[in-house]
């Protein structure tokens, strides 16, 4: 569906994307994550044509951009970050003004502008003058602009910033039912978005690729200690003795003094035991009390920062 081979942007002496390469398969949900200057704004503007590549070739739906522009462009919507709207045009007047510069066919054209009204949840406002909306709404008419013509591909450059919590979580939905039928690619700085929406995240940190694999996979390369935390009461002292009696105990670190007086430790195991049965029965014969103890599972956030980090070294 979409193919990055060998693609470089150069901006003078300044290489702002640098060599990158990957794919994107029909259906998939894609998060293209990186720092801010990572490159990806550059790549997602490559991608629709925006701006040509220096080097390299960018594929869309079997056709090179830059050969067959029409064709490729044909596949794609595209909602660009910061809402660039016509503020005083109607919602309905927006989405038919999209639908005529698409070529959306003039028979078909009022029945698909409805369709796209009522599938991004515009009915309510369509003969409202777009800036008199809310941001969320102008979200709402920045993708209804983008589904105009039935692409295939929807590209969507941050789309949920600036927004509140219960906008996030109606767009977020939205993208979820989009990505049924569209294949999707999204850039977004909240990467606990990008781990619920996404089947697969490209990072991108100073115009390389650093990773490509699922939200899932990235966690767990990065997780590479077993450990669990453990809030306990412990007024005596015994867990410094823990570790002499448990032989498959490796480390105890203590992270945290509560102001209850309970203390919070990590234990690192030695390769892949599961420490907590053991844990619950010893800590119970020296009276020890657990409070509470889970599992130290890598989240997204802490995966992204581990490998960014790992590529500015």
């Amino acid at each position: 569906m979409i193919e990055l081979k060998n693609v470089t942007k150069k901006y003078g002496k300044v290489t702002a994307v640098d060599n990158i390469s990957f794919s994107v398969k029909e259906g998939e949900i894609v998060g293209l994550l990186g720092p801010n200057g990572a490159g990806k704004s550059t790549t997602m503007n490559m991608m629709t044509g925006f701006i040509e590549q220096t080097e390299g070739e960018i594929i869309i739906n079997g056709y090179d951009i830059t050969k067959k522009p029409k064709k490729a462009k044909k596949s794609i919507g595209y909602m660009p970050e910061g809402v660039p709207l016509y503020t005083d045009l109607t919602v309905k007047e927006f989405v038919t003004y999209m639908a005529e510069i698409k070529q959306v066919n003039r028979k078909e054209r009022k029945e698909k502008v409805e369709k796209i009204i009522e599938k991004t949840g515009l009915k309510d406002v369509e003969k409202k003058l777009i800036r008199n909306l809310s941001r969320g709404y102008k979200q709402r008419v920045s993708m209804a602009g983008a589904l105009v013509g039935e692409p295939k591909i929807l590209i969507l450059d941050e789309p949920t910033v600036g927004l509140d919590p219960k906008q996030i979580t109606e767009i977020r939905n939205m993208i979820k039912e989009l990505g049924k039928t569209h294949t999707v690619i999204l850039s977004s700085h909240i990467l606990s978005e990008v781990s619920q929406i996404c089947n697969k995240v490209i990072i991108i940190n100073k115009g390389k690729i650093v990773a490509v694999d699922t939200p899932e996979n990235l966690e767990n390369k990065v997780n590479n200690k077993n450990c669990i935390y453990v809030t306990v009461e412990d007024n005596e002292n015994k867990i410094d003795t823990i570790k002499n009696k448990i032989k498959e105990i490796k480390s105890i670190q203590l992270t945290q003094k509560n102001e209850d007086g309970t203390k919070q430790y990590i234990i690192e195991a030695e390769g892949d035991i599961d420490l907590r049965k053991i844990i619950f029965n010893e800590f119970a014969k020296e009276n020890i009390t657990i409070f509470e103890m889970k599992k130290a599972d890598t989240t997204l956030e802490e995966a992204f920062m581990k490998l960014i980090e790992g590529g500015n070294k």
